[in-house]
């Protein structure tokens, strides 16, 4: 059907650009062989149509991309023409009249798709007319393609009724004739003027602020509320009807717009010996599959729980037979053993991610926290200053700012015995620095989910309460982004956006569920902040290349004040000494003897 049109569309242009060059004088035509030209054009039309795939399945009449082709079709018809019309003695037209021709050809073809789509369109919207009315966010490229999607996916039960978009380049756009209708505070009004039931966040790149704001508008309003995935999660970039979902905890607090230099990851990594310790945590097990995309050399995974090696050995590679050399089995207390894998296998580049992150258990048994966390990480440290490692990344927390629990104590003194590495070993040390990871092993999350499946209450400490959130997925790209834009004895602190009130994740999650959901507030823990800090006190963060990641300078401790302090004292007293140590000077100094290991 198109390319009897298109052939129509040649016929009509041509006699039409001969006569209006002729003044309308028919009795002039027979002074030209017109006619001629018209298989040549009809043929060069239909035969480049076919390569630039115009005529066949599959391209969408009246799209973008078929115009795109049509302006090539015509262009090399119209070429053709041209060079056939000055070979002849005689011409078979006039020269302006191919020209205008051709011009006037791929307006009607062009025209006629946009007629046939626009009412296409309208027949669609007309026969959804019983879909549920949505209100789309975002005119951009996500929300012209799922508009479009919706109008004409024969199983979507949506039918798109307007667009808000806070751009005002974008006030007046139609999308397959959905108009732009205000922006994110018209939204109220407009829901009530166009019966609208659902709101629909159509912004792959929204950032997890700007779905918490529409979503408390959209409640509002007294409307549904459903997204498009991120970015991350969109591997084809492709949006469809299917993709449509509700927002889930990583749309609501983890989203982040993370852009990674990929070329310059590939480079630290791609053909260097990798070691990642606590690579079977939720992590390690993340730096573990996306260092594994880079290509490197060697990517060797240490952990203490077997099971959990297993588990990532099977989402790397599909297989978990746990006979690999490259797994592992390890506790980085175990300074001999750890020496003695960093001999046989010389790493490059180390991400050092074992750590204990539990707060009130730490907080009831310090001496697990110096045990792992500190001299764990000085274990680390030591064996790979001895092998001449280039570039060691220390994966810290938000609470080694302004430390006031064992946890945060712990965590603080291992960025400062690494800023001291730094000081004594040719290669880079450095630690990032970043808050919550959304769906790690005993998060808030996790454990809101277990409360809801139980049928509640959820147990959220203090109404206020406020902490940092980001995907692991986004976490780990901006750590592997640090890892090469780090330099010695540097904290690079990962932007987190704002920081989100456990009270009103509690409080969505169990409106989520449509049944009654109680929330229990049970009070600080020993130890525990009401919120979180990504600088400490002092700490003023300084740019870095990329936006999404600042540094400071962390202050180093010699590893001299922490090799011989006593686990088994006091708790008290030992929590006090690693409060010391936070802030003390990088010399030793004489201390409460008591707290420490008396040799002999």
């Amino acid at each position: 059907m198109r390319a009897l049109v298109d052939a129509g569309a040649w016929t009509f242009a041509l006699y039409f650009a001969t006569l209006l060059r002729l003044d309308f004088k028919v009795e002039q035509l027979s002074e030209f062989a017109v006619f001629w030209l018209l298989p040549v054009a009809i043929g060069v039309q239909w035969s480049v149509g076919y390569v630039t795939r115009l005529y066949r399945d599959g391209q969408v009449y009246g799209s973008f991309d078929e115009i795109s082709a049509l302006a090539r079709t015509v262009s090399a018809a119209g070429l053709c023409l041209i060079v056939l019309n000055v070979i002849p003695e005689t011409q078979l037209a006039p020269r302006s009249a191919v020209v205008g021709g051709t011009l006037i050809a791929f307006l009607i073809m062009g025209g006629t798709r946009y007629v046939w789509r626009r009412r296409r369109d309208a027949a669609a919207r007309q026969e959804g007319g019983a879909g549920e009315r949505v209100l789309v966010f975002g005119a951009g490229d996500g929300g012209q393609r799922i508009v479009r999607a919706m109008i004409h996916d024969p199983s979507s039960h949506y039918l798109p009724v307007g667009l808000l978009d806070d751009d005002p380049a974008k006030a007046h756009l139609s999308v397959a004739g959905v108009p732009v209708v205000g922006t994110k505070d018209d939204l109220a009004e407009v829901a009530k003027r166009l019966d609208a039931r659902l709101l629909l966040v159509a912004v792959p790149s929204a950032n997890a602020k700007l779905v918490r704001d529409l979503a408390k508008r959209a409640a509002h309003a007294h409307l549904s509320v459903r997204v498009l995935p991120s970015v991350h999660e969109l591997l084809d970039g492709q949006v469809r009807v299917v993709d449509i979902r509700a927002p889930n905890e990583t749309d609501l607090l983890g989203r982040h717009q993370v852009n990674i230099d990929l070329g310059a990851a590939a480079s630290a990594i791609s053909g260097r010996r990798v070691l990642v310790t606590g690579g079977g945590g939720s992590i390690g097990s993340e730096l573990c599959r996306q260092i594994a995309s880079f290509g490197p050399e060697r990517l060797l995974i240490v952990d203490r729980d077997e099971s959990a090696l297993h588990a990532v050995q099977l989402s790397i590679s599909g297989r978990a037979l746990l006979d690999s050399d490259d797994l592992v089995l390890l506790d980085i207390r175990d300074r001999t053993r750890v020496h003695r894998l960093f001999e046989i296998h010389r790493p490059d580049v180390v991400f050092h991610a074992a750590a204990l992150k539990h707060l009130p258990l730490l907080e009831a048994h310090p001496c697990e926290a110096v045990k792992g966390n500190i001299w764990g990480t000085l274990a680390v440290l030591d064996a790979a200053a001895s092998v001449g490692v280039d570039r060691f990344v220390n994966i810290s927390t938000d609470k080694a700012a302004n430390p006031a629990s064992t946890l945060g104590y712990s965590k603080r003194i291992a960025e400062r015995l690494t800023a001291w590495t730094a000081l004594h070993s040719s290669g880079t040390y450095m630690s990032v620095r970043f808050g919550n990871v959304l769906g790690s092993r005993g998060s808030v999350l996790t454990t809101f989910r277990e409360q809801i499946a139980q049928g509640g209450p959820l147990t959220v400490t203090h109404p206020d309460v406020t902490r940092f959130f980001m995907t692991v997925e986004e976490a780990v790209q901006l750590v592997i982004e640090a890892s090469g834009l780090g330099r010695d004895a540097e904290v690079l602190v990962l932007d987190m956006g704002e920081p989100v009130k456990i009270a009103e994740v509690a409080r969505r999650l169990a409106e989520s569920t449509h049944r009654p959901i109680e929330i229990v507030f049970t009070g600080l823990r020993p130890g525990e902040k009401m919120h979180e800090d990504l600088f400490a006190t002092g700490e003023i963060g300084l740019p870095s290349s990329h936006p999404s990641i600042q540094y400071v300078d962390a202050p180093p401790l010699d590893p001299a004040l922490v090799r011989d302090i006593d686990p088994t004292c006091a708790d008290d007293s030992l929590r006090s000494l690693l409060a010391d140590l936070c802030v003390a000077e990088s010399e030793p100094a004489a201390g409460p003897t008591r707290l420490f290991a008396v040799d002999g």
